[in-house]
């Protein structure tokens, strides 16, 4: 007779087929929160860069374009997720972004994981596998390497 395992000897991924630690694990909050954080600093540095003014450094940081800014984010994760396997941040973290089923994640998966991430909310919910409600949604899951 098959046993069900009890919510304490389950990890997040367990569900999904994947290991507790390791590659291919689930990453971890810390891990994405300052991959998010390192992928929001480049889209704002494009963002100062490219579409401000002024004479200096703090008076274009100050004057920072958040549409520019949102829009270079979400560029930057739909333009790496599919050639790269991740964003620049989730690879300096050593993280990437599968798809569930095997095979190359495309280009529509990003997109719907992208827009959602952009809403914020639905990356703030998650799932028990923590699993943001942006990568459910998109049939993705964010591993470690």
């Amino acid at each position: 007779m098959p046993t069900q395992s009890s919510p304490a000897t389950d990890w997040p991924g367990k569900r999904l087929g994947l290991p507790q630690q390791g590659p291919r694990s689930i990453a971890r909050a810390p891990r994405r929160l300052i991959a998010v954080a390192l992928d929001w600093a480049i889209a704002t540095t494009i963002s100062v860069v490219f579409f401000t003014s002024g004479e200096t450094v703090l008076e274009r940081l100050g004057a920072s374009n958040p549409t520019a800014t949102l829009i270079a984010f979400a560029l930057l994760q739909v333009l790496f997720i599919p050639t790269l396997g991740g964003s620049l941040g989730h690879l300096a973290l050593g993280m990437r972004v599968v798809p569930l089923n095997s095979g190359w994640i495309g280009v529509l998966k990003p997109v719907i994981r992208t827009a959602l991430l952009c809403l914020f909310i639905p990356a703030v919910i998650w799932d028990r596998d923590q699993r943001g409600m942006h990568d459910r949604l998109a049939g993705t899951v964010l591993v470690r390497r």
